[in-house]
C-alpha cells in the first residue's frame, strides 16, 4: 500500500491567469449580477494579479466597486479585506490589520 497520498489543487483559470482555488468558505453570500462591465473588471484585476501587480478600481460612489472586488474574493476562495483610508487611517490603524492577519494565521 503506498502510503503517500496525491494532493490535486484546483486551478481557476481566468484569461491567462492561473490561481488556485483557496477553499476559504465564508458562507453564502449574495451574488452580483454579471454585466459585461463586472466582466472586465474581473478580467483587469485577473491581469494584474497575473502580473504580480495590485489593481485599484477606480469611478464614482455607489457603483459596486469594492462589492465586485469581494465577489471576486469569493469566487477563488479567498479571504478578502476591505477597509476605507480617510484622514483617520494612519500608521497605528494599519500595524494594527497587519497584526491581527499575523495572529490569525492569515498572512
Amino acid at each position: 500500500m503506498n502510503s503517500s497520498i496525491s494532493q490535486e489543487k484546483l486551478v481557476i483559470k481566468i484569461s491567462r491567469a492561473q490561481f488556485f482555488y483557496g477553499f476559504e468558505y465564508l458562507g453564502v453570500g449574495e451574488r452580483l449580477v454579471q454585466t459585461p462591465l463586472t466582466d472586465r473588471c474581473y478580467l483587469t484585476l485577473c491581469e494584474a494579479l497575473h502580473m504580480r501587480m495590485g489593481a485599484n478600481p477606480f469611478g464614482p460612489a455607489g457603483t459596486g466597486k469594492t462589492e465586485s472586488v469581494k465577489m471576486l474574493g469569493s469566487q477563488l476562495g479567498r479571504f478578502v479585506l476591505v477597509f476605507n483610508c480617510d484622514e483617520s487611517f494612519d500608521l497605528a490603524a494599519m500595524s494594527r490589520i497587519f497584526v491581527g492577519l499575523c495572529q490569525c494565521g492569515a498572512w
